[in-house]
């Protein structure tokens, strides 16, 4: 009976990674200026249309009350005392008529006369008599003055009425001590004065309507008008290939823009500037080793060919030693890579070190290479006899400064090694790092055969090589490059000068010194 092979465990599926989330779309300059600006406006509007609807109101009242209190004046005019000592009204027919020509309802005319006792206050419980009109209209709430009109709102008959009032005192002069109290109103429904109101304001609105809708509209196309040459600027650069790295073109850009287009030109020239050194790298990078692995090449078809143990050796070792140089090339060409790239980019992390721990520590790598040479490195240490401590008892940076502490080792360890490279055996080489003002100051000082000032600022160039033809000096000419490059990174510089030391063959040496700004807060 066959069995069934066994099937392989299944690899596990990977889980479907989450889709990002769409980003949150962002207000524009229309939308973030329109809600800024309307509600504003609206408010402004609003406060200055409620202003002007009270104005206007009042202006609307007074009108009103101006057209209700001239048929009380009237009649007021036409009250006389009668040869039989009685109070009538003149001509009340045409003045009533007059007050209902608008034919408008709910309005009304009282006249109501009330006599005075000689040396009696008026009694309010007392009941007028009615001269004419409708007797029920309601009496102002506070006794008023003669001779001031007052105006009132009250209910008659279950509708609102406004009602213009007047008191005065009429006085028989054929006897004396008889006088009369006579109460003239008329009133009116409020419903005119209400739709009048009602209408006012609906104008009132729509004309403020209008106009947030006007202002709102002149915003937007008023936005509009001032973007439209950063349109015109997105989509040039929408157009363009992703090889063209000219500035963009910044005539006719609002002014508050310009800033911001200096600066999209500023790192398109940074970019611009670093394609051309990756260009160019690899270009040198690419020449650099055809040679070596050229020569590796040939010297390992000549040991194939080669019959003899004993040359085949000696073609082996000098594979050995072009692979060792090669290997010295590559490491250099990798720290230039790394030394000319941007600090964001590479990684750095900068922090508070001590340049003279660095600088001991490099003159202790580099005291066997030394010896081998027959030469004296030296050390001067920037440390003074009572050294300071903190709390926790170590000592404490004596040059501190705010950099990458790899990056500078690389930059002292390039510059020994070229002093050790180009100091005759027998010579000297001394490292000192002190303070100068604000500055830290390593300075690597040679008895070598220094460099000429016209040849000071060549010497950093990629591939630089001694013009002497010393083939034990011959190098790859990254040396200088590579420290300046971590110098200028991390804020310093590197600058070349005579060390003046008398056993120099040329009584000059060279004195490479590499200065850094103190770290904020130190003394």
């Amino acid at each position: 009976m066959a069995t069934q092979a066994p099937q392989p465990p299944r690899p596990p599926q990977p889980e479907p990674r989450p889709e990002p989330r769409p980003e949150a779309r962002r207000f524009g300059l229309r939308a973030r200026l329109l809600a800024l600006l309307v509600p504003g406006l609206v408010g402004l509007m609003a406060l200055d249309s409620w202003s002007d609807y009270q104005a206007l109101t009042e202006s609307l009242v007074v009108a009103y009350d101006q057209s209700l209190l001239e048929p009380v004046q009237a009649l007021a005019n036409g009250i006389v005392v009668a040869s039989d000592g009685s109070v009538k009204v003149q001509e009340p027919f045409s003045v009533q008529a007059m007050f209902e020509s608008t034919h408008l309802r709910y309005k009304y005319l009282h006249v109501g006369v009330q006599r005075i006792v000689k040396g009696e206050p008026p009694d309010p419980a007392v009941p007028q008599d009615t001269l004419m009109g409708v007797p029920a209209l309601p009496l102002p709430p506070k006794e008023p003055p003669d001779g001031t009109p007052v105006f009132y709102d009250a209910v008659h008959e279950q509708h609102p009425v406004r009602v213009a009032a007047l008191r005065q005192t009429v006085y028989d002069h054929s006897r004396p001590g008889a006088a009369w109290r006579v109460l003239i109103q008329a009133a009116e429904g409020t419903g005119p004065r209400a739709s009048a109101q009602a209408e006012l304001l609906k104008q009132q609105l729509l004309r403020d309507t209008r106009m947030v809708l006007v202002m709102a509209l002149l915003v937007w196309l008023g936005v509009a008008w001032t973007l439209r040459p950063l349109e015109r600027l997105r989509r040039s650069l929408r157009e363009r290939s992703r090889d063209d790295l000219k500035p963009l073109d910044a005539s006719g850009v609002p002014q508050e823009v310009v800033p911001l287009v200096d600066a999209v030109n500023h790192h398109i020239g940074r970019h611009r500037r670093m394609v051309a050194e990756q260009s160019q790298f690899l270009a040198d990078a690419s020449h650099q080793l055809r040679t070596p692995l050229s020569i590796l090449s040939i010297q390992a078809g000549y040991a194939l060919r080669e019959t003899d143990p004993e040359r085949m050796r000696e073609s082996l070792h000098a594979i050995v030693g072009q692979l060792a140089r090669t290997r010295r090339l590559s490491e250099q060409l990798l720290a230039l890579a790394h030394a000319t790239t941007d600090e964001e980019v590479a990684g750095a992390e900068p922090a508070v070190v001590d340049l003279s721990d660095i600088a001991r520590g490099v003159v202790l790598q580099y005291l066997p290479l030394a010896r081998e040479h027959d030469q004296d490195l030296g050390w001067v240490d920037a440390h003074g006899d009572g050294e300071p401590a903190d709390d926790t008892g170590a000592a404490a940076p004596t040059l501190p400064v705010r950099a990458n502490a790899a990056e500078l080792h690389e930059v002292l360890a390039n510059l020994v090694h070229n002093a050790i490279k180009y100091t005759p055996r027998g010579g000297n080489i001394t490292v000192t790092v002190r303070r100068e003002a604000s500055h830290a100051l390593a300075e690597v000082c040679d008895s070598g055969p220094g460099i000429a000032p016209d040849r000071r600022d060549s010497v950093f160039e990629r591939f630089h090589r001694d013009a002497s033809g010393n083939a034990a000096t011959q190098g790859a000419g990254l040396g200088l490059t590579i420290a300046r490059s971590y110098a200028r990174r991390n804020g310093g510089e590197i600058e070349l000068d005579n060390a003046d030391m008398p056993e120099s063959a040329n009584g000059g040496g060279l004195r490479a010194i590499l200065k850094l700004p103190l770290a904020a807060g130190s003394t």
